[in-house]
């Protein structure tokens, strides 16, 4: 049965000279992932090109602290398809990875771009005319096309670009690409199903990635969209170091595509984060559309280890629990499996694009929510 009250919170606290953005926006205010790791917890903000980790604090008024926020460019570890301007207050002029997903498994850190297009908004500012225009604009950020891995140093919980970790050399690594699409677009643009939402901007149902979960030697990757008659679209890869510092992709897929495909009926919703548990997969479901909700939390009972390409209908798909979300605000983003104590996980924590004037504390503060999970 689907519970929709939360069952405790956490205050993540950010550094004051690393939460400003450019154009006033702070990172609070949008929260695209989550992943909680040892006592670290690692968060993004889909506006920028960095990662942030915070680190477990004190429980100080029944209220557990995640601060000593410390700021990691995505740059340093890994070569974007569009690097960053020399001058480093030159925000305006770095292109978002718009960061999508993020997972840790086996060592490496796991990092996805939204892989998508971008249709101008419109502003009450301008005129009909101007608006009309801007809307016909459609642009992509190159480094949307991330798809990488990063070490992280097991002592420091700090990513680095090579260590060794039970005798085996890890390095950090993103599959092949450029600024114009990588190995994983190219191959989806011969794909029947799938190759025309390429070019159609995220927000209207074109492909849009939104999660990332690793298993094993598998990569599945959660699409907003397209939804197809209500049938939302999974993704799962197997990479193979090419070089020193590229992946490519190995032919997993029936017909030897690079990848294999995998169609969800989650009530008509696209696929907005991933997390493993056990054998099975966690799915936090929203609109493909720019709209408030519904937001859900389905189980794919051994979606974690999924053999060969699958269609899932909604009775295999039971829901886990049903996120509150508002007008205009706190839209679920992201999830993360989540212990309190650094025990077993038995909770999941969410946090949010857009978050709400409440859930922001004090000038640096912001809310993450915390669920208790059906036992």
């Amino acid at each position: 049965m689907a519970t929709m009250k939360r069952s405790g919170s956490v205050l993540l606290e950010f550094d004051p000279n690393l939460n400003k953005l450019s154009k006033g926006k702070e990172l609070r205010d949008g929260l695209s992932v989550a992943v909680q790791i040892g006592d670290t917890l690692w968060v993004a903000n889909d506006e920028t090109i960095s990662l942030e980790r915070l680190s477990r604090g004190n429980n100080r008024d029944g209220v557990q602290r995640y601060g000593q926020h410390t700021q990691f460019r995505l740059n340093d570890f890994l070569r974007l398809p569009m690097p960053p301007p020399s001058d480093p207050e030159a925000k305006d002029g770095i292109e978002e990875v718009d960061v999508e997903g993020l997972d840790y498994s086996s060592g490496y850190l796991w990092v996805v771009g939204s892989h998508s297009l971008k249709r101008h908004k419109p502003d009450e500012k301008d005129s009909v005319a101007k608006n009309i225009k801007g809307l016909a604009q459609i642009s992509s950020d190159g480094n949307r096309f991330l798809l990488g891995r990063i070490p992280l140093d097991q002592d420091t919980w700090s990513p680095v670009k090579q260590t060794k970790q039970d005798g085996k050399r890890l390095t950090a690594a993103r599959l092949r690409g450029d600024d114009k699409g990588n190995d994983l677009t190219r191959d989806v643009s011969k794909d029947k199903l799938l190759r025309d939402f390429l070019t159609v901007p995220g927000k209207d149902n074109g492909f849009d990635i939104e999660g990332i979960a690793v298993s094993g030697s598998r990569v599945l990757l959660g699409l907003r969209g397209p939804v197809l008659r209500g049938w939302a679209v999974l993704l799962e890869l197997e990479l193979k170091e090419d070089k020193a510092n590229t992946l490519k992709l190995k032919r997993i897929g029936p017909d030897k595509e690079r990848y294999r495909r995998h169609f969800l009926n989650l009530r008509g919703l696209g696929i907005r984060d991933l997390c493993v548990q056990g054998d099975d997969l966690l799915l936090l479901a929203g609109p493909t559309a720019d709209l408030d909700g519904p937001v859900t939390v389905f189980r794919w009972p051994g979606g974690a280890q999924p053999e060969d390409e699958s269609f899932v209908f909604a009775k295999d798909l039971p829901v886990v629990l049903d996120i509150p979300y508002g007008t205009g605000a706190d839209h679920a983003e992201g999830i993360t499996l989540f212990s309190s104590d650094g025990g077993e996980s038995r909770s999941l924590l969410v946090v949010y694009d857009s978050a709400a004037p409440e859930r922001q504390k004090g000038t640096q503060g912001v809310e993450a929510d915390i669920f208790d999970l059906p036992t």
